[in-house]
């Protein structure tokens, strides 16, 4: 069913929505869960290395948000630790909203302060991923999105996993890492950012035109400079010009 044709009694559920694999995933949990979100909360910080939200290629949320036939809030923060905590807190307060779904897979900095605000605005605070083991939600990324390696800064990650899809091929590599060097291979510890480029709820897809790459000492970004809404025809290959 599309997500905007269930009810729910006039509660609206908020995503807060980065446009990367743990948040789109979320949303297809709340999905299956029957409680479809009515509203995309995307915060645009200024600050490049934001403690809370991502940077690159936010913009481009909004492609993602028609996608899947949701309203987006696209909010702008200075990105300010803490500080930018007060923003997320007025646009929640702002858009009247019951809950709250975050893609929170293990980090307590994110999850506690979220549930904190929630604890303040008396409203709740899902977070559908936490626990979930980080080798199964990459193999079922790989399976059922279309994602992409959008940011870098972890030891052992390297220029050619900029851009490049999340699949068996980049899991094995982030397997190694882990191993070697203990990286997280969820993205945790800020090691990557992700961008969805399609997904089962996604009514179309997302084709970058045009994108490149980044690199600054040990860090890189792969940064989509144009892109289109295109008719869906199976998740299985990016045609990205770079």
């Amino acid at each position: 069913m599309p997500v905007q044709q269930r009810k729910k009694g006039g509660q609206t559920i908020a995503c807060l929505y980065s446009g990367g694999k743990d948040s789109t995933l979320a949303i297809h949990r709340m999905h299956e869960l029957g409680k479809d979100v009515d509203l995309l909360i995307t915060l645009k910080p200024e600050n490049p290395d934001s403690y809370m939200f991502h940077r690159p290629n936010i913009e481009f949320t909004t492609m993602q948000a028609k996608a899947l036939g949701i309203r987006q809030e696209l909010v702008a923060t200075k990105g300010e630790k803490e500080a930018e905590l007060a923003d997320l807190e007025e646009a929640l307060r702002a858009n009247g909203v019951s809950g709250v779904v975050t893609g929170a897979l293990a980090s307590r900095y994110q999850k506690d302060r979220v549930d904190r605000i929630c604890e303040r605005l008396k409203i709740e605070h899902y977070a559908p991923l936490w626990g979930i083991n980080p080798l199964s939600e990459l193999k079922e990324i790989s399976q059922k999105f279309e994602a992409i390696i959008t940011k870098v800064a972890a030891y052992g990650m390297d220029y050619s996993f900029l851009g490049a899809r999340i699949d068996e091929s980049t899991i094995s590599k982030l397997e190694s890492l882990n191993r070697k060097y203990g990286i997280n291979i969820s993205f945790e510890g800020g090691e990557a950012e992700s961008f969805v480029l399609n997904a089962p709820l996604f009514r179309s897809r997302i084709s970058i035109v045009s994108a490149s790459k980044e690199w600054h000492n040990d860090s890189g970004t792969y940064l989509i400079k144009e892109a289109k809404l295109v008719p869906k025809k199976g998740i299985n290959n990016i045609d990205a010009q770079i």
